[in-house]
Formats: C-alpha cells, sequence, structure tokens
C-alpha cells in the first residue's frame, strides 16, 4: 500500500537493488521509494512513477543499491593514529606507542578532528552506521550529529594504571546522564563499553551488567582477542575468561564481544546458549598477529556474527566492504570449504547482522517499507566488475569502496556522485595534517629520551 505525500518522495532508481531481505534476492530494475528518513515501498521502476507523481528521482543506471554498511567496532578518534605504529604485537603496540601518545594528546580537540576523519572516510566506503568505543564520547556525538551518520557511541571505561584513578561513580553517573541525552536524538544510541576484562575489575563489571540491563542498554567489550588474554585471567581469576563474565551474568544477548579470536568448542556453544553476539575485526587481528575467530563454527552454531574493521590505527582502514572480503576468504581457508562464509553470508555481516547486534534489525539492516533509508549505490561500470555474472559475488569479490558513489542516512543524501554534502573534505585533511606534525615531534621527543636513559 501506498502511504504518504507523494510529493516528498524520492525514488532510487538502480540497475540492480539487493535488499538482504528476503535473503539472497536481486531486483533489476527496481525503484525505493523514500519519504522522509524511512523507505515506503520497494516496487518495479516502471511503476514509479505513475505510484508517485512528482516525485524528485535519482537514476543510477549502472549502480548496484544495497544497505548502508553497519561498522560494528571501531575508535574513530584513532584516524589521527593510522600508521602511527605498525608490524608489532598488541601488547607492545598498545603500551609502548598508542597509550603514551593518547594520554599525551587525547581530548575534546583530537576527538573532534579524528571523528571528522573516520566518518568521511567511512561514508566515502558506504557505511552509514558505526559503534565506537573511545574516550570523549560526547565529542564523537556531536560530530555525528553535524555529520548525520548514525552512531552507537559507546562510553569507554579503563581500569589500568597507564591512565590513572577511575571515579567510577562519576563514570556511572555520566553513563546514566549521556543515555538519558541520547536517547532522544535519532540517530544516536549509547553503549556501555568496557575496554577489556583485564583492565576492568569484577565489581565494575557488575555494576555495568545491572545498569545495562535496568536501562536495556547493550555492553561493548573486547574478549579473547589474543592467547594472553586467556593466560592473564586464570593468573589474577584463575577463571577462563568467559567463564568469568558467565558468571557476572555478562553473557547475555545485550553482550557484543569483540574479536573472539580464543574459542573452544565448549565456548561457541556457551555463546550460543547465551545469545550473545560476536563482533569479528579480521583484518586487525590478522595484522597484530592476534589470532583468528572462527566465524564458520560460530555461524553454524547459530551465533549472530557482525563485522567491524576497529580502529584506523591497527587496520589500518575503515573500508568494511574490504572487510568484508577478507572475513569471506579467511572463513574458507581456516575452513578448509570453498563454501564457508559465501558471498551473501559476507555481506550479512556487514548489514543485517550488525542490526541485530546492535537491537536495531527492526529499523536498519535490509530495504524494506517502514525501515530507516539508510542504503549506499555501487557503479559497477567499472574495468573492475565486469562482466557481471552474479551481482552478490561481484560485490564481495571484486568490487572497491573507490566505486561507492552515493549515501544516504535516515533519507539524507550525505554523499552525492562521490562529494561529501556535511564534511569540508580540505579542512578535515588539513586538521589530520596538523595533529601528524605533533605526533611525529611527540614520537622524536620520547625516542631521544629512552636512548638517553639507556
Amino acid at each position: 500500500m501506498i502511504v504518504g505525500n507523494k510529493s516528498q518522495v524520492t525514488l532510487v532508481r538502480p540497475a540492480f537493488l539487493v535488499p538482504v531481505r528476503p535473503a539472497g534476492v536481486v531486483f533489476e530494475h527496481f525503484a525505493v521509494a523514500i519519504e522522509g528518513s524511512k523507505i515506503v515501498s520497494v516496487l518495479p521502476s516502471e511503476q514509479s512513477e505513475q505510484a508517485y507523481p512528482g516525485a524528485n528521482i535519482v537514476d543510477l543506471p549502472d549502480h548496484l543499491l544495497l544497505p548502508g554498511f553497519i561498522n560494528m567496532h571501531t575508535h574513530s578518534p584513532m584516524a589521527l593514529l593510522r600508521g602511527y605504529a605498525d608490524d608489532m604485537d598488541l601488547h607492545t603496540w598498545l603500551g609502548e606507542h598508542i597509550w603514551p601518545a593518547e594520554q599525551e594528546f587525547v581530548g575534546p580537540a583530537f576527538v573532534r578532528d579524528g571523528t571528522r576523519l573516520a566518518v568521511a572516510e567511512m561514508l566515502r566506503a558506504g557505511t552509514t552506521c558505526f559503534n565506537d568505543m573511545y574516550f570523549y564520547p560526547k565529542e564523537v556525538a556531536h560530530v555525528c550529529q553535524q555529520v548525520g551518520i548514525r552512531a552507537s557511541i559507546g562510553v569507554p571505561l579503563i581500569e589500568h594504571e597507564a591512565f590513572g584513578a577511575i571515579d567510577l561513580d562519576s563514570y556511572f553517573q555520566e553513563s546514566r546522564e549521556l543515555y538519558e541525552q541520547w536517547r532522544s536524538e535519532p540517530l544516536l544510541n549509547f553503549t556501555f563499553a568496557p575496554h577489556a576484562p583485564y583492565t576492568v575489575t569484577d565489581r565494575t563489571l557488575q555494576t555495568i551488567e545491572r545498569l545495562s540491563s535496568e536501562l536495556g542498554a547493550p555492553v561493548h567489550l573486547h574478549l579473547l582477542e589474543t592467547a594472553w588474554d586467556i593466560k592473564h585471567s586464570l593468573q589474577h581469576y584463575e577463571k577462563l575468561p568467559l567463564g568469568r563474565l558467565n558468571e557476572l551474568g555478562l553473557l547475555n544477548e545485550r553482550l557484543q564481544a569483540v574479536h573472539m579470536t580464543q574459542l573452544s568448542d565448549e565456548d561457541i556453544s556457551l555463546l550460543s546458549n547465551t545469545s550473545v553476539h560476536v563482533v569479528h575485526c579480521p583484518q586487525s587481528n590478522l595484522k597484530l598477529a592476534s589470532g583468528i575467530c572462527p566465524v564458520s563454527a560460530l555461524l553454524s552454531a547459530g551465533v549472530n556474527v557482525a563485522v567491524g574493521t576497529d580502529g584506523a590505527a591497527s587496520n589500518n582502514d575503515l573500508d568494511l566492504l574490504s572487510e568484508a572480503q577478507t572475513a569471506a576468504l579467511l572463513a574458507k581457508g581456516i575452513s578448509g570449504s570453498a563454501e564457508s562464509v559465501d558471498a551473501f553470508t559476507a555481506l550479512e555481516l556487514m548489514t543485517i547482522n550488525g542490526a541485530k547486534a546492535l537491537g536495531m534489525d527492526d529499523s536498519l539492516g535490509s530495504i524494506e517499507p517502514g525501515k530507516q533509508a539508510d542504503m549506499c549505490a555501487i557503479d559497477f561500470n567499472c574495468p573492475e566488475t565486469q562482466p557481471l555474472y552474479n551481482v552478490i559475488s561481484q560485490l564481495i569479490y571484486a568490487a572497491s569502496a573507490r566505486q561507492v558513489t552515493d549515501v544516504w542516512v535516515a533519507g539524507r543524501r550525505v554523499l552525492d556522485g562521490r562529494r561529501l554534502t556535511s564534511i569540508n573534505l580540505d579542512e578535515t585533511i588539513g586538521n589530520a595534517r596538523s595533529w601528524k606534525e605533533r605526533l611525529v615531534d611527540f614520537k622524536s621527543d620520547r625516542h631521544i629520551l629512552e636512548r638517553v636513559k639507556a
């Protein structure tokens, strides 16, 4: 049934439409009707102008239209640390490079400029929603509001000597206030974001779980990222990380467990039984030699798996299409089955599965009437994607983020023919270069000081 004021409708008419739901379907020469922030109809293009006379028409004759991609794990301001420290293991990378730089520079201005840089990159790569975990979450939220991208904002917590003493009462009070503030913001949601089991105490984790249950807010947590995590947990708690979290009540449908590279068959069964969502970050895990998440086994057990890039400091990009490609290829190699994580499953990882992990699959993750008009268009009229035999396979195994031309978030066109409509790209890049000069000087000064001490 057609509803609404037809004069306010926009019709987006691509060559191909993959709505994700129904599963595996490819429509040719269909139109998506948008009114306000929502999709009101999906119908054959030849019927669209008659159904919506006077509509604004966007013809994309060489394009594939998809739901916007959902990046389920990143640290957006760390885009300013892209390439700052590479080719080392996770704990050396963090303890000797990233954390010292963050202690020196992270503040509201750093977070604003880094978030804007990250959001520009993500929008140009088809991402319409991201799940963030970083300091100064208010600043991340403000940038997202200004730019018009959807985000799930994590309020981070890390109890580690590198960051000094934490006033937990103030943290929990701030978390409540931010939750109440963002509840009315249509593009923003809230999560609790304790850093990891090895940097947060039992008492704090119990309080987070209680508040999560009370507010219905997700918990976003680095978990089982490396084999060291298991060793640390046994040494300090005499328990495996998953067993410890299960005793604390954290293994439930609100938990977004990020990385999960160290899983036994028993662990996978436990995750399935407790409805935990797993967030796979294959490129970051490979680059840091952290391990490999057993995606095929998780999916076979009925666990919802989504995909994230991690931060640009460890990836080193925020290209979710590339991440899904890596996830598909890696799953095949690890499982020994070429059928593992097929092209459509890889697409689900970065769309509907991410929406499920956010608890928002009723409004995001697919192109269906009544859902939010979060969409991206990819130009297939390129040598890299011709000839075209299978649209979904070509998307996953051949297309690149450079072919993304148009992006809508809640019906607003934020990328128009590769042009960002809400971000000054020259200014954003200029700010990033200014931070680079300061970070280079800091690294040089630390290196000189270390040599003097030696």
